[in-house]
């Protein structure tokens, strides 16, 4: 009787080899995408948690640096506010990972599905709480390069070892804006939303100048695969095509936003000197290389020190 037990086991489990072996690598990887959703769904509430309770470090400096530069300068406490968003889940940043995952779970379905995976990949990284501080480095010393001087930037040189110029690390982020060209094929950047009032603060941005002379941002030189749409690298990738042609066709030289990192990052997490992990034909076919922005503060410094506020 007991033989007759274990050979029905024995039975039963070869059946159930049989129809697993039958699964399609198709109907695999939709299994395998259905579950990195849900671990990123998980992933991205447990971010927007940690911004809710204060536990992100640089979402907490974020907001103290926003109070006391509208304390200095109470001129800029629309633009100071809009910038602090950040430090929460109304922020550009954390909505533009919300977005990137109500995408994924519209399209999950449609191949190639190793792309798909590799663009969960990324979401998931990006969600992480230290890189997400680190993203927040570029909001901070915005603010800290309007306090002439008075805040210090974080993750980063000083506006002085730096060089002439302030750095617009927001420039370039598709969070904030993006690249609008004109009738004469003139690129420049568009704040959009409630960004446009950065306008009112910082000088226009044009693409071939900023993408030869920018100066550092964590987005443009570290961030830009976790923190970008593959719509938006695929978009960045076709400005840079055109403004180069564009330049070639003039007889002039033209040096990608994205050639090499810029000097200037210090005190960043582990993880965002981690390139980001290559799954699929998407990221082979892309250009994830590093970027940074430039443009100019109005009235701006010219000196950052190492602590939050240098005093009088």
């Amino acid at each position: 009787m007991s033989n007759i037990k274990a050979w029905k086991l024995m039975s039963l489990f070869c059946l159930f080899a049989v129809l697993m072996g039958c699964q399609s690598k198709e109907e695999q990887l939709q299994q395998t995408i259905q579950e990195s959703i849900k671990k990123a769904d998980v992933e991205l509430s447990q971010l927007g948690t940690a911004l809710d309770n204060g536990s992100i470090r640089n979402a907490v400096l974020l907001k103290e640096y926003g109070q006391l530069l509208k304390q200095q300068q109470p001129e800029l406490s629309k633009v100071v506010d809009v910038i602090t968003l950040d430090a929460t889940r109304q922020g550009a940043l954390y909505s533009g990972l919300t977005q990137r995952l109500k995408d994924i779970k519209g399209t999950y379905l449609i191949p190639p599905y190793e792309d798909t995976l590799h663009s969960i990949d990324l979401l998931r990284e990006a969600v992480k709480p230290t890189l997400f501080s680190d993203a927040l480095t570029d909001p901070i010393n915005m603010l800290a390069d309007m306090s002439k001087g008075s805040l210090a930037r974080i993750g980063a040189i000083s506006q002085q070892a730096e060089g002439e110029g302030v750095g617009n690390q927001m420039v370039g982020n598709p969070n904030y804006g993006n690249w609008q060209t004109n009738s004469n094929g003139i690129s420049f950047w568009q704040w959009y939303g409630m960004y446009r009032i950065l306008g009112d603060v910082f000088d226009r941005v044009e693409y071939g100048s900023w993408s030869k002379r920018r100066k550092y941002s964590y987005y443009n030189d570290y961030g830009r695969a976790r923190y970008s749409s593959p719509k938006q690298i695929k978009t960045q990738s076709a400005l840079e095509t055109r403004t180069r042609q564009s330049y070639q066709r003039q007889g002039k030289q033209f040096t990608s936003p994205y050639a090499s990192k810029k000097t200037g990052a210090t005190g960043l997490s582990r993880s965002s000197y981690t390139p980001p992990k290559s799954r699929s034909s998407y990221s082979r076919s892309s250009s994830y290389s590093n970027s940074n922005s430039s443009g100019s503060v109005r009235d701006s410094g010219s000196r950052t020190s190492r602590g939050v506020s240098r005093g009088k």
